[in-house]
Formats: C-alpha cells, sequence, structure tokens
C-alpha cells in the first residue's frame, strides 16, 4: 500500500482508482490549499502526489520528494505549466495529466464564448437584470454573425480540433495554425495571415517560452476591426494589458475570456472593458468530466505504482 497526498478535494469518484487499490489517501478534510512550504515538507514523506494547476510544483518540492520516496506527481489538468518537468526527470519522478477527457467540455465552452462575445449576449443579460432595457429597439445589442464568419484556431490539438468540429456546424470557414503543417485543410503557417484574416480567433496552445504573451498589442493589431478574441488555453498567452486597451479603444470588436494571467486577479481594465465576456476558468467544469479527470490523475499514479509506464505520462 502506498501513501498518495492529494492537494485539494476532488469530485465525487474521482479517488475510486486509488481507493479500490487499497491505497493511503492523505488529504485535509476543509480543501484547504497546501502552501509551498507545507507541499515540499508533506511531499518526502509520500509515494505520489496528486495536485492541481494551482499547485506550484517546482524543483524545491520534486527534490524534496525524491529525497524520501516521491514517485510520481499527477495534475489534475491537461497543461502541467504548474511543474517543472525538466526538474522531476532530472530527480526521476514520472509527471502525468490528464489529455482528451475534457476536450469536447472545453471546446463546448469555448463555443460559447464565441457565441456569447460575438452576439453581445452578456451585455444584453446585464441590461435586463439591472432593469435598464427598455423594450425591443432595432438598433440594439448589434452583434457579429457567428455563422459564415471566419474561425481561426490558434493550435490544433485535441480542444482545437473539437472546436472546428462545432464551427462546421454553423457554417464557419475555419482556418488553424500551429508550428507544423498539419497536412489539414485550413492550414496557415502563418499565425500573422490567421490573425488578419480571422473574423473570430480562439487561441488552443499550451503555455510555455514560446506561447507565453503570443497575443500582444502587436498581434492584436492585426485582427479585424469587428473580430473577436476568446481565450480558454492559459492565461499568460495573451497580455491583458494589450487586450484591455485594444477593447477600450476599438482595435478589435469583443473578446470572451476564461483564464487570465495572474488568476483568480483580474486585469481591473478588463473588468470594464466593453463587449467582454469574462468567466472563471471553467472550462473543464462539468461534474463528469471533472471527476473523469481526476480519476486519469489516480491511473496514472496506479500504475506507475505498479511499475508500469502510464499512458498519460508527460514526455515533453
Amino acid at each position: 500500500m502506498a501513501r498518495v497526498l492529494v492537494t485539494r478535494i476532488l469530485p465525487d469518484g474521482g479517488l475510486d482508482p486509488l481507493a479500490a487499490r487499497g491505497h493511503e489517501i492523505v488529504q485535509r478534510a476543509d480543501d484547504t490549499p497546501y502552501s509551498h512550504d507545507e507541499l515540499v515538507a508533506a511531499v518526502a514523506d509520500t509515494d505520489a502526489l496528486i495536485c492541481l494547476l494551482t499547485d506550484r510544483i517546482d524543483d524545491a518540492v520534486l527534490t524534496a520528494g525524491a529525497a524520501g520516496r516521491l514517485k510520481v506527481v499527477a495534475n489534475v489538468a491537461v497543461g502541467y505549466d504548474n511543474i517543472d518537468v525538466a526538474a522531476a526527470r532530472r530527480v526521476g519522478v514520472e509527471v502525468c495529466n490528464t489529455p482528451g477527457v475534457l476536450d469536447e467540455t472545453t471546446a463546448d465552452l469555448a463555443f460559447l464564448l464565441i457565441l456569447a462575445a460575438s452576439r453581445l449576449g452578456w451585455d444584453a443579460e446585464r441590461d435586463l437584470r439591472a432593469g435598464t432595457w427598455e423594450g425591443w429597439g432595432i438598433n440594439q445589442y448589434l452583434g457579429r454573425d457567428v455563422h459564415d464568419g471566419v474561425l481561426g484556431l490558434v493550435g490544433y490539438g485535441r480542444i482545437g480540433a473539437a472546436v472546428a468540429r462545432r464551427a462546421g456546424g454553423f457554417g464557419m470557414h475555419v482556418l488553424h495554425h500551429t508550428r507544423r503543417d498539419t497536412q489539414i485543410p485550413g492550414y496557415t503557417a502563418s499565425l500573422d495571415h490567421l490573425l488578419a484574416e480571422a473574423d473570430i480567433v480562439s487561441l488552443h496552445v499550451p503555455l510555455n517560452d514560446t506561447t507565453r504573451h503570443l497575443i500582444g498589442r502587436r498581434e492584436l493589431g492585426l485582427m479585424k476591426r469587428h473580430g473577436v478574441l476568446v481565450n480558454t488555453a492559459r492565461g499568460p498567452v495573451v497580455d491583458e494589458e494589450a487586450l484591455a486597451d485594444a477593447l477600450h479603444d476599438g482595435t478589435i470588436f469583443a473578446a470572451g475570456l476564461d483564464v487570465y494571467e495572474r488568476e483568480p486577479v483580474i486585469h481591473p481594465r478588463l473588468l470594464s472593458a466593453p463587449r467582454t465576456v469574462l468567466l472563471p476558468h471553467i472550462g473543464s467544469a462539468t461534474q463528469a468530466t471533472r471527476a473523469k479527470m481526476a480519476q486519469m490523475a489516480c491511473d496514472g499514479v496506479c500504475a506507475v505504482l505498479d511499475g508500469a509506464r502510464p499512458p498519460n505520462r508527460v514526455t515533453s
């Protein structure tokens, strides 16, 4: 029986794979996050760590764990920019994530943002709830059509491809940009070309040194004035200050965001920006999907503890 530290309370059923194998599960009953120092102290006495994207698993944590008995860290997220993967590899600790299970759910949320931002849905609802709507008017809440528009996908992994499938149902024309040619119709090697051609740009890239502030002031200036930017990837992919300026001065028409540079802090000029839909990082937030994510993380842990190589092992 192994000792598995779980940093937060997970959705019902999420820890079932660990319980089924009789592993000891260590977690706080009140869902209080571990501080970094607490993680460093606690991890040395555990065989496995299951964490969330809000936990910073850096060299200090991994070195302390490897000095003890830590074998694997499993992130309940598809992204793993919160984990120093190079340090984990150096000290011999495996890293797992949760690819695949959240693709469709996150793509649903991306399309919600595409529709809500383009059609000014949140602006209209806000006025209705505030009691300031005075009845139908022909020039009220004039948004942008989504059907027949050009959707530009920056990144074309599983989630990007799932968004493209949804776009087909709306009769959209889809372009996509990745570092390598996908050999799929709609591919463009130039991000600048995609930004200039798309009516709606949706971001689906991981966060790393090459994608931090991938969309900044220059890139926003390349977009159409009626363009809409959607981000369900990672907040730092977008320069929030530049985006706020672009919304306030009309460089682009609207934006829909689910992720932010310094979560949970939101740039104040984004909060006041016109035609902006802001959601609190709920891309994968359904009961079924979050439970599956937790179970996949646990399955990865169990495989490593059994001496096997898990299919959700991070190799990059």
